[in-house]
């Protein structure tokens, strides 16, 4: 089942109009980091480096490029999320529409408020787990692969909770999703978050997986899937 939902999500990142999305959030993403890392060089150059250390403005802008690259990569998972807020719902039911036809009649529209809530709570959780497990992530950094497995597992958890709420805000009342299939969903998009570049994609295929993972059941209408 999962195998198959992860085909599925894969075709549908092909589809012109999730593409569009796709550079949307990811250029949103990256406006946010952008106009933090400039906030962050000019607080560095014009107060901090120069009072506490004499530094030029080379060396602050060198930290402040350090800084929000490390920033980015620990943080842009939750960012990205975040951002996803703004077109959940569109996103949602355009799957819907395309592969299930009943589901999407049924559906009722999650309001524009509440789709940004969603995925800022995503945020807001996944920024309070992982710097809980901060220390964790540093004292299996020994190990080699500690650290990136604990941040697997902490994050499949999350995005699976989150992913599926986001479907779920559609269709209240409806069944929840097995605990495996809401295992499978997150792990499946917390490794497409690891991985530089593709993680751009991540947000929009955990998306559509959750839809398909929350609709596959024996019985659900269903059409245009081979």
């Amino acid at each position: 089942m999962l195998a198959r939902a992860i085909l599925l999500s894969v075709r549908q990142l092909a589809h012109p109009a999730t593409l569009r999305l796709v550079l949307i959030v990811a250029a949103l993403t990256a406006l946010i980091f952008a106009v933090f890392g400039t906030l962050l060089w000019l607080l560095l150059d014009r107060w901090l480096l120069p009072v506490w250390f004499g530094a030029d403005s080379d060396t602050a802008a060198g930290s402040a490029l350090i800084i929000t690259l490390f920033l980015g990569w620990f943080l842009f998972r939750a960012v990205a999320m975040a951002v996803m807020g703004l077109f959940t719902d569109g996103i949602i039911a355009s799957v819907e529409e395309d592969d299930y036809p009943a589901a999407a009649t049924r559906a009722a529209p999650v309001p524009f408020r509440r789709g940004l809530m969603l995925g800022l709570r995503s945020a807001r959780r996944a920024l309070g787990w992982n710097m809980l497990a901060a220390p964790l992530y540093l004292g299996l950094l020994i190990t080699g692969v500690g650290t990136l497995a604990l941040a697997l597992v902490i994050n499949a958890a999350l995005l699976g909770r989150d992913l599926e709420a986001m479907v779920a805000a559609r269709h209240p009342g409806a069944q929840p999703m097995p605990a495996t299939r809401r295992w499978g969903l997150g792990f499946a998009t917390a490794a497409l978050f690891i991985v530089p570049f593709v993680n751009l994609l991540a947000p929009l295929f955990g998306a559509a997986l959750a839809v398909h993972l929350f609709h596959l059941r024996p019985g659900e209408p269903r059409s245009n899937i081979p």
